[in-house]
């Protein structure tokens, strides 16, 4: 694969066989973005977990200090009451059945988080073929599915972010942008290394945490040691 010449000049900057630690990964990491625009710094964690089965399944979110640096807009399928009080909790879109033509027909995804109360859950389960491949199914252990409406839609805009296994057992997870400060990118990478930490399945064996990997957007990856984590 053939790289531009931004990236060769930040490849250069890492020495690809060295393990740094978190605090000189962070600051290298902001050094390497070097786009037009304000690259996401990324976390990429592999696991020793074997997703295929459930007891070794991760799954979760985490409240980033600092929040993500991008603004989300957020979905909530609710009724009664609930749908008055996502509105004035500061959901930008609310409603009920009526939104699954829209979603499933007319191909509308312009949110990027799904809230939905337990007694909706039946209606939003028809979207579960649009929605599930694209990580936007609502999930308890996400905390999207909740009566606590409010609360979920504070975190979310606070800067609250999902995790879980892909097919490779890898966790990807956005932790800020290259704009943040050292200090702010730091707080959210402890944050969410911490969450991953205590989410370690208990009927692992061996090593958890393989390798951990900081990059930005365009930017080469820079390996942390895992060791100290």
């Amino acid at each position: 694969m053939k790289h531009g010449k931004k990236y060769t000049e930040a490849a250069k900057l890492v020495d690809r066989a060295k393990f740094y630690e978190p605090e000189e990964a962070v600051a290298l990491v902001k050094k390497t973005a070097t786009a037009k625009f304000d690259e996401t710094i990324e976390v990429h964690i592999r696991t020793g977990c074997d997703g295929r089965h459930a007891e070794q399944q991760i799954r979760g979110a985490v409240v980033l200090p600092n929040g993500t640096g991008k603004t989300v807009k957020v979905l909530v399928f609710a009724k009664g009451d609930k749908l008055n009080e996502a509105e004035a909790a500061g959901a930008d879109y609310v409603g009920g059945e009526e939104l699954i033509p829209k979603i499933q027909n007319d191909g509308w995804l312009d949110f990027d988080v799904v809230v939905a109360t337990p007694d909706m859950m039946g209606v939003v389960g028809r979207l579960g073929k649009v929605l599930g491949p694209k990580g936007l199914m609502p999930n308890p252990k996400a905390g999207t599915v909740t009566m606590d409406v409010t609360k979920a839609i504070n975190d979310i805009k606070a800067g609250k972010i999902e995790y879980r296994l892909d097919k490779s057992n890898i966790v990807h997870v956005p932790v800020g942008k290259a704009s943040f400060t050292e200090e702010a990118l730091q707080q959210n990478f402890d944050a969410l290394m911490e969450a991953i930490i205590k989410a370690r399945p208990s009927a692992l064996k061996g090593q958890y945490l393989r390798s951990v990997t900081l990059t930005s957007t365009m930017g080469p990856g820079i390996k942390v040691n895992a060791a100290k984590l």
